[in-house]
């Protein structure tokens, strides 16, 4: 190779990095969208709105919530796959839209592949929530009333088909043989409000300061949860688990800020800094727990990578049991 030839590759290669280094400084250089998946009210909007604000002072830039519901959450999803990867709309995503959607619905396209989670953000608790006047006090109860009510079967609620909570119920009626009827919402807002006003039976749903005041009020009754052990938050509600007749069941939900996959490093490795650092925030973390949510555990990058592997493995494992088909 000539003296001209290297130092023109020399060149090359310390253009490429100085063009990296830009980027990654001079990202966000414009407000950043926060796509949540289902209506203002629920509580996918409120984990984003208690986190924008610390995520926005970390980026030097606003981070500005938007809300976009319908298909299980995928309709938001398919918008964010849409636009430029270029780190400026982030997905505030999961398992429901970004694992399971695509396994249950034929219109939607994504794929699971097609998103990188950068950090997991919060936890949630999930509950069987009735309506006020069900005749029930306990899971137990919910099962022997539904079977009793072949001819007429209980009305379940969802935020849609191919939804965790719906794949749960469609596994409770599988293990147990009781027959319940299904209605998609497009969130969880909507569905908590149709349990509150009784067109709804009940609902597997992410527990929810909301949902606390409403059975507080007498307004609906949360008869059991979903973990392997009782959280912290509902210490007098028992597991499912603790039930005689859904002794093995055991599910919690996690909330996660993706990308599509094909965004620039850089822009990932600063987007992930800054969620992280916003996730330690003392505000950040009592407001989630004041919205029954946990701060995801910090992660590096390569860590998330396969967080979201294995729980993509495990929701696709729960699918084939239940023989769910694309619709």
């Amino acid at each position: 190779m000539s003296k001209l030839s290297l130092s023109r590759g020399l060149a090359t290669m310390a253009g490429l990095l100085f063009a990296a280094a830009a980027v990654a400084q001079g990202y966000p250089a414009k407000p950043v969208s926060l796509m949540v998946p289902y209506p203002p009210g629920g509580p996918s909007d409120a984990i984003a709105r208690i986190v924008n604000t610390a995520l926005a002072k970390e980026l030097g830039q606003p981070v500005i919530v938007e809300n976009l519901g319908g298909v299980s959450g995928a309709l938001a999803a398919q918008k964010v796959l849409g636009g430029p990867a270029d780190g400026y709309t982030i997905f505030q995503g999961s398992p429901n839209e970004v694992i399971l959607s695509p396994l249950a619905n034929a219109a939607v396209k994504l794929k699971t592949e097609d998103f990188r989670l950068v950090h997991p953000v919060a936890d949630a608790v999930m509950v069987f929530v009735t309506r006020k006047d069900l005749p029930v006090d306990s899971v137990d109860d919910l099962i022997a009333l539904a079977r009793k009510s072949a001819d007429k079967p209980l009305i379940y609620g969802s935020v849609g088909n191919g939804s965790l909570y719906h794949l749960i119920l469609e596994n409770v009626q599988a293990t147990t043989g009781i027959k319940l009827a299904h209605v998609p919402y497009k969130g969880n807002a909507p569905l908590l409000q149709d349990i509150g006003g009784g067109q709804v039976d009940f609902a597997v749903l992410v527990y929810s300061a909301a949902m606390g005041a409403f059975a507080e009020q007498g307004r609906m009754k949360v008869i059991g949860q979903l973990g392997a052990e009782r959280s912290e938050l509902l210490k007098n509600v028992p597991t499912a688990g603790e039930s005689q007749s859904l002794k093995n069941l055991s599910y919690k939900i996690w909330t996660g800020f993706m990308v599509p996959r094909n965004t620039p490093e850089d822009v990932v490795v600063r987007l992930h800094g800054a969620i992280g650092k916003a996730l330690q925030n003392p505000t950040v973390r009592s407001q989630l727990a004041a919205q029954t949510q946990e701060p995801s555990a910090p992660m590096t990058l390569a860590e998330s990578a396969k967080f979201f592997e294995t729980e993509t493995s495990r929701y696709r494992t729960i699918a084939r049991q239940i023989n769910l088909q694309p619709q």
